[in-house]
């Protein structure tokens, strides 16, 4: 707040404050030099915490590693796909994804996203035939159809990992996002619900592929004795399964824990921000934020909305540079350089497919970050400078 009482624009960029909580375990882990997960004969801190995420999210199994990503990986390493095994992912992810998927040997098959930036069911349906398994990102926290990708998938026996990195708390039909998939992957990097800085889990309720994923992220020797209620699959794993060394820490899951539960309060700000946002930036005839499906609860940080209408490319970049000015940064992801979200930057792929649909939404979809701390007043701020950037460039 300004000496005037004006609302100043707000830091969005700053990540969630670690809990006080978690300062007398750093200190005392600093002391001890214990930082290694598997010193400890038991309850070292990266072990409580998958016990207690397991039963945060209803799931038999928790693998912490060092990164979202490094879960993705090692949970295809784990589905033991043979090398060229074809994934289908949207269209619409981070760069990370498809990263993940070559990591593994594997090649991405890109499927289309629409305007409410979900996978295209149609799209998917005629993919499916012919792939070995499926990663859905559920992309800025928005959740595609997992009814029918489920129904898909299962009626051709083909695995599905949920790449939840943006959804923690997100509920589909009764049901944790990450859950509902063999396989969920979320991530702790700091602009994330839970802020570690960076830091992954993966969770299933499956025992081979949970002792394999235990095995190939570098538990080593008999180390794998120290994760409860897997030994007879371990200990058929160890020895033929090659060490990845993706390994959690322990100063890591220190910071974790005492955020989990924040969780829920977290979940119920974050969506009360981002619908406050919506319906104001849903008043004005040039922007649209799309509907939630319907068996969906949100666990939002950010916004995305659509420039509706008839933009051109100058306008929409001119639209960008009102918000700026307005101390509000928008990203129109396909008109941001080199943005690791739009499908033709991942020259890694090679000949990357052209997808119409996913092109056309990425050059007029927008991303704003909304933490789950900022005030009523802080969020009116930005609206209202997203709202005046509109009216600049269309009005």
């Amino acid at each position: 707040m300004a000496p005037d009482g004006q609302t100043l624009a707000p830091n969005v960029h700053e990540a969630e404050s670690i809990p006080e909580a978690a300062r007398a375990e750093i200190d005392r882990l600093l002391n001890s030099g214990d930082l290694f997960r598997y010193t400890a004969p038991k309850d070292a801190p990266v072990a409580l915490l998958e016990a207690e995420f397991a039963a945060l999210l209803g799931a038999r199994y928790a693998l912490a590693v060092s990164s979202c990503s490094a879960a993705l990986f090692l949970s295809l390493k784990a589905l033991d796909l043979p090398k060229g095994a074809k994934v289908l992912i949207p269209a619409f992810t981070f760069a990370a994804v498809p990263s993940s998927v070559v990591h593994a040997d594997c090649v991405p098959v890109l499927v289309e996203v629409g305007a409410n930036y979900r996978v295209d069911m149609a799209d998917f349906a005629a993919k499916l035939p012919g792939a070995d398994a499926v990663m859905i990102s559920h992309m800025r926290g928005h959740t595609s159809d997992m009814d029918a990708i489920m129904d898909l998938a299962d009626a051709a026996g083909i695995p599905v990992i949920e790449d939840a990195a943006h959804s923690l708390g997100t509920v589909w039909g009764g049901r944790n996002i990450g859950t509902i998939g063999k396989v969920g992957c979320f991530s702790f990097q700091s602009y994330k619900m839970v802020n570690a800085g960076e830091g992954g889990i993966l969770i299933t309720d499956d025992p081979e592929v949970a002792a394999r994923a235990i095995i190939m992220s570098g538990a080593y020797e008999e180390n794998w004795k120290k994760h409860p209620g897997l030994s007879n699959s371990c200990a058929h794993w160890q020895n033929k399964l090659p060490l990845y060394n993706l390994r959690m820490q322990n100063l890591s899951a220190a910071v974790i824990r005492p955020q989990l539960p924040l969780v829920a309060e977290r979940v119920e700000k974050g969506r009360a921000n981002h619908d406050r946002v919506a319906d104001m930036l849903n008043a004005c005839p040039w922007l649209r934020v799309p509907d939630p499906l319907k068996p969906e609860q949100r666990a939002p940080d950010s916004i995305q909305f659509n420039l509706v209408g008839d933009w051109t490319d100058e306008e929409a970049v001119a639209f960008q540079t009102a918000a700026k000015q307005r101390g509000v940064s928008v990203q129109v992801f396909g008109l941001s350089e080199g943005n690791a979200r739009a499908f033709w930057n991942w020259q890694f792929l090679g000949e990357v497919p052209e997808l119409p649909q996913t092109r056309a939404m990425l050059m007029r979809a927008c991303d704003v970050r909304l933490p789950t701390r900022l005030s009523a007043a802080e969020l009116d701020f930005i609206a209202n400078a997203i709202l005046g950037a509109a009216e600049a460039v269309k009005g």
